[in-house]
């Protein structure tokens, strides 16, 4: 299973930027999706969460800023990031649970990561 996430870069305070996770070797259907991030000097945190049955899961500091989805057919997690604050400066990984239930934001429920691409947020 290889996740593959893209779309990072750096924009200013109040930007917004949309993140992508292709995934490879199974589908979405039935499998639970994640984004997380973590920043230098800090524990990696849960963003976001997808449920096989579009149920989603958000942490309170992103709630109303960002919103994840996803495309089945293109085997493809987004993460679109608006009103982007530089606390949101971090790196952001994907992740995926095959057969997995979720929501969830905690790590250890997912077996699946990517490399992970860049989030830079300048005040």
């Amino acid at each position: 299973v290889r996740l593959e996430e893209s779309g990072g870069g750096s924009v200013q305070a109040g930007g917004s930027l949309r993140l992508s996770c292709t995934t490879s070797e199974f589908t979405h259907n039935g499998a639970c999706m994640g984004w997380f991030r973590q920043a230098p000097g800090k524990e990696r945190e849960g963003v976001a969460s997808i449920a096989s049955d579009g149920r989603t899961s958000y942490a309170e500091s992103v709630k109303g800023r960002f919103t994840i989805s996803q495309d089945n057919a293109k085997n493809t997690l987004y993460l679109q990031l608006n009103s982007l604050e530089p606390d949101d400066t971090a790196m952001y990984y994907c992740s995926a649970q095959p057969g997995g239930y979720g929501p969830s934001r905690e790590q250890y429920d997912y077996s699946y990561w990517g490399r992970g691409t860049q989030v830079t947020v300048s005040s």
